[in-house]
């Protein structure tokens, strides 16, 4: 599949139909299932986790309700030992890389500053620094090629982030180094308040060329499209091609954050056009016109609720930190002034406990 420039790949209406472009390249249903399972189990995550945090269970969340397809249709299309850097809202994408709930929400509990081991799932901590993984990846990158191997580097970020210094100096960089990363940008139509319109003067898969990439236009909606145009650019960095940049053209059905007020500065009529565009609910009537039986829909949404169910469990059972562990991680080495630090707060602590026994 080469790239293609103003146009975007779409394999699946609004409507669950077949385009032009789905017929030719060909559907693999095994694959629609599977990608309907993710985004149906991480939309229920998601639904869990907001009501979580509307009970008082988590600081903040923020749904990735509507990109679920973006995200699913990129990971399942990468290879296990391909890296990942996210930013902020990649739940879909982490869920499918075996990043457990636990794990997704312990930063958001605040009983600790990341919640997996980066190394264990080829899928980097969240970065809520705007932009700053494209950085990461590129650097990444850059040692990867040094290597040898044929690893491909993936970095997600916003439409927003895109205007961001940290981005234009990472597509800069990937490009005159040739380094083997992918730039996914999900363009969810809003940078917070901001619309994607007053953002940039032209598409961003557009600027990305202007940098040198080999960019696409994809319908970030339609899972089975997202993941076909991934296998090419990724099949195009392997081969040593250099970068490639994706823009994904999708919607954040929910507000920035759970302590942001979409009502504020969007219409509802263009929320309603959006959620007529919904990525579960095209490929769901794809699969039954394709005779999927009642009993596979039955049996995703019991591993959703039971997903739920451990969503809710491990939330409330997660330990709080000890205090005395962050006067120990703080730095590498041992520091006098934290060390100081740690004494006076363990014999607070102590008389603290003392004076509740009394």
């Amino acid at each position: 599949m080469a790239p293609r420039a103003g146009v975007p790949v779409q394999f699946v209406t609004p409507t669950g139909d077949l385009t032009d472009q789905g017929k030719e390249h060909g559907i693999d249903f095994d694959l629609a299932r599977s990608l309907f399972r993710d985004m149906y189990l991480a939309r229920r995550l998601d639904t869990e986790a907001l009501a979580l945090q509307r009970q008082g269970q988590l600081g903040l969340w923020l749904m990735s309700l509507g990109q679920e397809a973006a995200q699913v249709g990129s990971i399942r299309a990468l290879r296990s030992d391909d890296y990942v850097f996210p930013s902020y809202r990649e739940h879909a994408a982490a869920l499918a890389r075996g990043i457990t709930p636990a794990d997704l929400l312990r930063q958001w509990r605040g009983v600790s500053h990341a919640g997996w081991n980066p190394h264990d799932h080829r899928f980097h901590i969240y970065s809520l620094v705007l932009g700053t993984q494209t950085l990461h990846a590129t650097g990444y990158a850059m040692g990867v090629a040094r290597d040898g191997t044929d690893e491909v580097v993936l970095t997600y970020f916003g439409d927003g982030a895109s205007s961001q210094g940290d981005v234009n100096e990472a597509l800069n960089w990937a490009a005159t180094m040739t380094v083997p990363v992918l730039f996914f940008c999900q363009n969810n139509q809003w940078a917070i308040s901001t619309p994607t319109m007053l953002q940039s003067g032209s598409t961003l898969h557009q600027r990305a060329a202007g940098f040198g990439l080999n960019s696409y236009l994809v319908d970030g909606n339609d899972a089975l499209a997202v993941h076909a145009v991934t296998s090419a650019a990724a099949a195009r960095i392997r081969a040593g091609n250099g970068p490639a940049f994706i823009e994904a053209e999708t919607y954040r059905m929910a507000g920035h954050s759970t302590s942001d007020d979409p009502g504020k500065y969007r219409h509802e009529a263009e929320v309603d056009l959006w959620r007529s565009r919904d990525p579960l609910a095209r490929l769901k009537v794809l699969l039954e016109r394709a005779d999927t039986s009642t009993a596979f829909f039955e049996q995703v949404k019991n591993d959703a609720d039971e997903l739920a169910t451990e969503t809710r469990k491990a939330c409330l059972t997660l330990p709080d930190p000890e205090m005395s562990e962050y006067f120990d991680t703080a730095y590498a080495e041992p520091h006098r002034l934290l060390q100081r630090q740690s004494a006076e707060h363990a014999a607070y602590a102590h008389a603290l406990t003392s004076e509740v026994s009394a």
